[in-house]
């Protein structure tokens, strides 16, 4: 049974790459489909075995290779952090692939799709369920190759290209992070298996180790190194620029990655490395400052954003800065079940988008759109419960993990836990305020875009509608449903997947911490809300003579530009990369030294000696038959003299160089 879990989806994929055009698009898409939804279903089994029934497993499958200590075996490791994200990954998958054969159905290119969706949700599986850092590695890799795959599925499009390439290669800087961390810890521990790892972890908190010639903590620098792979794949700040730009793929991938797999993966890693990490203070400290840095910038540059998918974007980069700081506040269960709940409402979020962007002829920009509450009721009311979810309203899913994670940040005493705080209620105010202002633009607002696209909206058909439907009822429910299980005082329904040293417990602090202190981010929230309200639901005048001012232009004009990050890489980085390169690498070794001994230099000498021995041809045999002739003369003649002689005339030598001296 697991390891159908892991390797269905691999199946399916295989199916519609090899066979999708036999099958065709309909075909594909019903076999991955089936692949993915019975994944699901044995998730839920493995669910109830391991996570509720106590039932560790551990698979090994078969040694990978050995080089003298260095052992990696293919092994899969089922515990309850494992179990909780297969059930999150697959259910939000099968979702996606169920929702993709209708929107993506007209697409001529549509087994190929599936069969990326399958594989990007295989390697998600493998990186999950890995025993060792290596094997975990593999299905980091894999998540980077089919999000490259994906959003540049539409490859005849230069924008698609351009953000494919920008998500590999700012992806490969987390990736070699994640790469030196990995070899770290063989050197530190000589293993790379998670339970070696953490077993031995207390007993090295005090080593240090030399990089760059400099001397320092061991632990503490595999815990940045190891940190810098999750600023990678889960987008934060420095590393962020590409979830963004990674919207040009279709809406379905968008969903895949923000919900269920890729930016995931870096909390995920954070949490699975807790019994690690927690002997890192610097880079708990570290951990917890960047990601209530990262919460409050894309906050505040989703205020201003007019790309539809892209609010929604930059809202997951925000949400993905409090499961990291409640990382670096060591408290992983709170994290991973912020993670649970956000892949729902998230998926229900980018579903419910890309309806919209179906029904109104792929036109992205919220300006141009308005009224559509009463063409679209149906994916109003869901784009109501998935924004009023990130905005964490009471009772419903985002409520049950994002206040607490606020709370925790307000009742660890220390200086870096208060400023995530801070931040992080800021952040709650600005994601209430870009929430109400998408629903306002979108659905509430007087209608602004072309009447004939605007008179030709509808629903989606039933593929869709069913996905949205499914997606809404854990996005209302599994937040007061799942609490006590997961975050629950005494629960002990972590087992030993996650470790927290006792001095670091504030789960129970942030139960008896003062009522102000708990409404404050609620209070934030509504308040944000209201004023959004205000402002978006009739185009307030007001609005406009802000935005018009002298400080609202250039505070816009900034937010709106991302916080100009992408200006310094490309004007201070990337093109003096480039310049240095071009000068360099290419004109004085590639067109310089190379061409020089190469084609232009010993190649031509070669060339010239070639041309100059041609005159030494003369054409007739008798002269190449009596070279042939005289040549083994000489030949027969040194074979018998030639020894005897060498020795005469070497003693001759000696003999005159003795007679010198």
């Amino acid at each position: 049974m697991y390891l159908n879990i892991v390797f269905l989806p691999l199946f399916g994929s295989l199916v519609a790459g090899f066979f999708g055009r036999f099958l065709g698009g309909r075909g594909a898409g019903l076999i991955t489909m089936s692949c993915v939804g019975l994944s699901f279903c044995l998730s839920g089994l493995a669910f109830y075995e391991v996570g509720l029934g106590g039932s560790f497993t551990y698979l090994l499958l078969m040694p990978w290779f050995e080089s003298d200590s260095f052992c990696v075996d293919w092994a899969f490791c089922f515990d309850s952090l494992t179990v909780v994200m297969l059930l999150v990954v697959t259910f939000v998958s099968a979702l996606v692939h169920l929702y993709s054969t209708e929107y993506m159905g007209e697409d001529p290119h549509l087994p190929r799709f599936m069969c990326y969706l399958s594989l990007f949700t295989f390697f998600m599986l493998i990186l999950v369920t890995a025993d060792n850092f290596v094997q975990m590695f593999v299905g980091w890799e894999g998540v980077g190759l089919c999000s490259y795959l994906l959003i540049n599925f539409w490859f005849t499009r230069i924008q698609a290209n351009k953000a494919a390439i920008k998500a590999m290669l700012v992806n490969r800087v987390g990736d070699f992070g994640l790469a030196l961390g990995i070899f770290g810890i063989f050197i530190i521990f000589g293993s790379v298996d998670y339970s070696t790892v953490f077993a031995l972890a207390p007993y090295f908190s005090s080593s240090s180790i030399s990089f760059f010639n400099i001397e320092v903590g061991a632990l503490n620098l595999i815990g940045v190194l190891l940190f810098i792979g999750a600023v990678g794949k889960s987008a934060q700040l420095g590393l962020h620029t590409w979830l963004p730009d990674a919207m040009e793929g279709p809406t379905p991938v968008s969903a895949l990655i923000h919900a269920a797999t890729m930016v995931t993966a870096g909390v995920f890693l954070l949490a699975r490395c807790s019994p690690l990490l927690e002997y890192c203070p610097g880079a708990l400290m570290l951990i917890g400052v960047v990601g209530g840095m990262t919460a409050f910038f894309a906050a505040t540059t989703a205020l201003v954003q007019n790309d539809l998918k892209r609010v929604i974007a930059y809202s997951t980069c925000s949400q993905l800065g409090y499961m990291v700081f409640a990382c670096g506040l060591s408290n992983y269960p709170v994290a991973i079940f912020h993670l649970a709940n956000h892949a729902f409402f998230k998926a229900l979020l980018f579903l419910g988008a890309g309806s919209v962007i179906h029904a109104v002829g792929d036109e992205q920009d919220m300006r141009k759109m308005g009224g559509l509450r009463r063409l679209l009721p149906f994916t109003y009311s869901m784009m109501v419960i998935g924004s009023l979810a990130l905005m964490g309203m009471p009772f419903l899913t985002g409520f049950y993990s994002k206040d607490v994670i606020l709370e925790v940040g307000y009742a660890t005493y220390s200086s870096v836990a208060h400023f995530a705080y801070w931040l992080g209620s800021f952040a709650a105010f600005c994601t209430a305020f870009y929430s109400i202002r998408l629903l306002s633009l979108c659905f509430l607002a007087e209608p602004n875009g072309s009447r004939a696209l605007l008179l030709s909206a509808s629903e989606g058909s039933w593929p869709i509608s069913i996905s949205l439907g499914l997606l809404a009822i854990p996005s209302i429910f599994i937040g007061y449903m799942g609490r006590d299980l997961f975050i629950g005082l005494g629960t002990d329904f972590w087992g030993n997947a996650l470790f927290c040293l006792p001095a670091n417990l504030s789960l129970i602090d942030a139960e008896f911490m003062q009522t102000s202190a708990k409404l404050f981010p609620l209070c934030c929230s509504i308040i944000g809300g209201y004023i959004s309200f205000l402002l978006y639901r009739s185009y307030n005048h007001d609005l406009f003579l802000l935005k018009t001012s002298l400080v609202g232009r250039k505070l816009y004009t900034f937010l709106n530009r991302k916080w100009l990050f992408d200006k310094v890489y490309n004007d201070f980085l990337t093109q003096n990369v480039l310049d240095f390169g071009y000068h360099f690498t290419y004109k004085a070794i590639d067109r310089g030294l190379i061409e020089s001994l190469g084609p232009f230099g010993l190649s031509k000498l070669l060339i010239n000696q070639v041309n100059q021995s041609r005159g030494w041809q003369s054409g007739y045999l008798y002269h190449y038959l009596l070279s042939f002739v005289d040549s083994n003369i000489i030949i027969g003649v040194w074979l018998i003299f030639g020894f005897p002689l060498l020795r005469i005339g070497v003693f001759l030598v000696i003999a005159v160089l003795w007679s010198t001296l």
